[in-house]
């Protein structure tokens, strides 16, 4: 059966060259208050969910242009990112950026680009308060007990795999659980790594030029269709 592609792609570290929110953490916060809890998340004694929350509280609301301002100014859009939407637009892929990043620095990022990308899920903010609150409208389903956050796995499983052939993009832990439930995964760094540990097959990707040769290779294959 012919089936659709559909992308599950992270953001920061992915479409961004870097992490948005350790790049917030080491300018804002001193070092010896957020880095316990980035360990704590990569030794899996926090759960992302948790993690993040916890990350953010550490920040003061009244931040928030300043904060705004140096992400947008920082941020750097991986090499090959606008082909990479043109391309899946053309060849009716449908392409949803699915992070564990925050909306303030998401959307205006992305917002060249918005138009051709199907979905963006990630987590919301509220700086109604003293410190940043994180808010987390995408959480796990009944199927997952890692307390994402933004699940992945939940956003997935939505797509049928009678349908829709399923590739994750990614280079982190956040990816990892959905890497393990789809077709095919391009990766790079920290996922890249587990996915060798665990013997997940996939793909390496330095730019997203690469993402389009792996998506050429697919579509030259009959289970999916352009």
């Amino acid at each position: 059966m012919e089936k659709q592609i559909v992308i599950f792609c992270d953001f920061d570290g992915t479409i961004t060259e870097k992490d948005n929110i350790i790049n917030i953490m080491q300018h804002f916060v001193p070092e010896e208050q957020w880095k316990p809890i980035v360990d704590d998340i990569f030794a899996k004694k926090r759960s992302l969910r948790n993690g993040v929350y916890a990350l953010f509280q550490l920040v003061p609301s009244s931040l928030r242009r300043e904060i705004t301002d140096f992400v947008l100014s920082r941020a750097r859009i991986r090499d090959g990112f606008g082909e990479f939407v043109d391309y899946c637009h053309k060849q009716n892929i449908k392409l949803l950026v699915t992070s564990n990043g925050i909306d303030f620095f998401i959307e205006p990022l992305l917002s060249p680009y918005a138009k051709k990308i199907d979905t963006i899920y990630c987590n919301k903010s509220n700086f109604s308060g003293e410190n940043v609150e994180i808010i987390y409208p995408y959480p796990c389903d009944e199927h997952c007990n890692v307390d994402c956050g933004m699940c992945k796995t939940t956003i997935i499983r939505k797509y049928k795999s009678e349908k829709y052939f399923k590739v994750v993009i990614g280079d982190s832990i956040t990816d990892l659980e959905g890497a393990k439930i789809t077709d095919t995964v391009i990766a790079r760094s920290y996922l890249a790594e587990k996915c060798q540990e665990l013997g997940i097959k996939y793909k390496t990707f330095s730019t997203f030029h690469d993402c389009i040769e792996a998506l050429d290779h697919l579509i030259r294959r009959t289970e999916v269709t352009q």
